[in-house]
């Protein structure tokens, strides 16, 4: 049922967009050490060095999976704001301590920390969205969490290149790390992310506890007041209807109920989700863009901009999945994400086979990002904040979105062990073998949830999965 005559649309989407900034900050966090890469390898002279590439790149998801496993407890038992706030603060501390000491393992452990923050954001600020978001707007308001966080890569771009001075090509390790870029650069990087994670910090005072929540700890009444101010009283008792009937306060749903026979259906289509949204491979193109460009043909600078050109393209497209999540459903843009980047993927190995250079392979590489940025990178989390049951969606979504960033981490380390065992033409065509493997589990496994509400999905999959 659609109630876009009585729901205070105005007053959703702000609560969505001040949630959202967690993807904002997630988005910029995950990002930084991209541009930053360059010079603080040579800073910390790990530039020859594949092992401490892929740890110092790598660092933050070990702090993605500490804040995603712990997180469905802590969201469970205290709500959604509190370990938004928590993340905020991680958010605060590390961008300035990750900038602010020469020694490379402080280094490490304030992106582990910043990780935490990731992993935290990663998780509830999805689900907080999905809990205040009326049936038939939830797509598109779950897709604005996607949208900041291609914000937050792109703003993270546009700062790194604006910081950075430009580099000559050919330029030595010794000449970068002598350089301001070297020295400095690197470090402003960094600190940038304090002011929006400040700015995040304050605004979670006006936002409410979701109300799903609320019912779940038997707090009724203020569930109502939340839900009567998004949608008015006939609104309110009916969706406050809906949540109790799928929960009961006085019986405590232990963790390992996930695994029981009802409901591990449900939370193995959730994993595998995850863990497919990092295998296609798009984020190495992020993390690794040195690497991808430069095998294009492209030097440091060129590559910076390049980036910058590749978040772009990805908010635009973020816009546009916003605006089709709702109308042409989950499933259809997901199988379009896997089918599309496979064959992008074939095209992208085979121009690194034949050593093609310069903008063909930047177009393609473009277009891989535009099909994962309409399909597979916001879809996913719609998908994820709305296919758990209400009683376990904080431990649900725990373990959805450890498995997505374990597989992040396993994706981030392998590449340059990839890149280097078998080129980029081979990692691409590994890389285009999964998404062709995952398009057919889409078609078999995953089902269509777009306008049905919270309550609807979950009588749907926990009858029909298994």
């Amino acid at each position: 049922m659609t109630r876009t005559s009585v729901v205070n649309e105005k007053y959703v989407f702000t609560l969505a967009f001040i949630a959202a900034m967690g993807g904002f900050l997630f988005g910029y966090d995950w990002v930084v050490i991209g541009g930053a890469k360059p010079f603080y390898e040579r800073f910390f002279q790990i530039s020859n060095s594949p092992a401490f590439q892929g740890f110092a790149m790598s660092s933050a998801l070990f702090g993605c999976l500490i804040g995603a496993g712990a997180t469905g407890y802590f969201t469970d038992k205290y709500g959604r704001k509190i370990p938004l706030f928590f993340a905020a603060f991680l958010f605060i501390f590390t961008s300035i301590g990750t900038g602010a000491f020469n020694s490379f393992t402080l280094f490490i452990i304030f992106r582990i920390l910043g990780g935490i923050g990731i992993g935290i954001a990663s998780n509830v600020s999805p689900v907080y969205i999905a809990e205040i978001a009326p049936a038939y707007m939830r797509g598109k308001l779950v897709a604005i969490n996607q949208l900041t966080i291609a914000f937050g890569v792109l703003s993270a771009q546009v700062v790194n290149m604006l910081i950075a001075r430009p580099v000559p090509i050919g330029a030595s390790d010794l000449m970068i790390f002598e350089s301001w870029n070297g020295q400095m650069g690197w470090r402003w990087m960094f600190w940038a992310c304090t002011v929006p994670a400040i700015l995040f910090f304050i605004l979670l005072w006006f936002v409410p506890e979701s109300p799903r929540w609320l019912v779940k700890a038997g707090k009724h009444d203020r569930a109502y007041k939340i839900l009567n101010r998004i949608g008015g009283s006939e609104y309110a008792r009916t969706e406050k209807q809906e949540i109790i009937e799928t929960i009961n306060p006085s019986v405590s749903t232990p963790f390992s109920a996930l695994f029981s026979k009802g409901l591990a259906p449900v939370i193995i289509l959730g994993i595998g989700l995850a863990v497919f949204q990092q295998w296609c491979g798009i984020n190495v193109i992020f993390n690794y863009a040195e690497e991808v460009f430069a095998a294009a043909g492209y030097g440091i600078s060129s590559t910076l901009l390049n980036i910058v050109l590749t978040g772009t393209v990805s908010l635009i497209f973020t816009v546009v999945a916003m605006f089709l999540v709702d109308k042409w459903g989950r499933k259809a843009l997901m199988l379009l994400g896997a089918g599309g980047l496979s064959i992008v993927y074939l095209v992208i190995a085979g121009g690194y086979f034949l050593n093609i250079k310069g903008s063909f392979m930047l177009f393609w590489v473009i277009t891989a990002i535009a099909i994962y940025t309409l399909t597979l990178a916001p879809i996913t989390w719609v998908l994820l904040s709305e296919i758990f049951p209400n009683r376990i969606r904080g431990h649900a979504m725990s373990v959805a979105t450890f498995s997505l960033w374990l597989a992040c981490a396993i994706l981030t380390i392998s590449f340059p062990i990839l890149h280097k065992e078998f080129g980029a033409s081979g990692t691409f065509l590994l890389y285009a073998l999964i998404c062709i493997l995952g398009f057919f589990w889409l078609l078999k496994k995953l089902p269509e949830t777009k306008q049905k509400s919270l309550e609807q999905i979950e009588r749907e999959l926990t009858t029909n999965q298994g």
